[in-house]
């Protein structure tokens, strides 16, 4: 992927994520679109991303998703690869919009937070 290039990881069904996709589209640049709920990023993937948010993966965990509350993650006390590969396994707890430019990542919410790549 080239600097110049936007990836967005979306979800179709999020208006965040659409608003989000509408934003880059409004500034003129046609962007990858990863239905990541399709086809989920997989641990390195993750991990990579997480760099770029300069993240740790429970700040890119979805806290408020049945599946977090009943998997009881807010009290488990998870290695960071043992995070990451909960989220691959279960992309419904990865925050979305993610959008990735080169070697900078911002989640969108709200979804203005893409200005700052584009």
């Amino acid at each position: 992927m080239s600097d110049s290039s936007i990836t967005i990881y979306h979800n179709p069904r999020c208006s965040k994520s659409r608003r989000t996709l509408e934003l880059i589209r409004a500034a003129g640049t046609e962007p990858i679109v990863v239905e990541y709920l399709k086809n989920p990023p997989s641990s390195g993937e993750l991990d990579e991303l997480l760099g770029k948010l300069d993240l740790e993966p429970l700040e890119l965990m979805r806290q408020k998703e049945a599946i977090f509350r009943e998997m009881d993650l807010a009290d488990k006390d998870l290695a960071r690869g043992e995070a990451i590969d909960l989220m691959a396994e279960n992309p419904v707890l990865i925050e979305r919009p993610i959008v990735v430019r080169g070697c900078k990542a911002v989640i969108g919410r709200p979804p203005e937070n893409v200005q700052e790549l584009l």
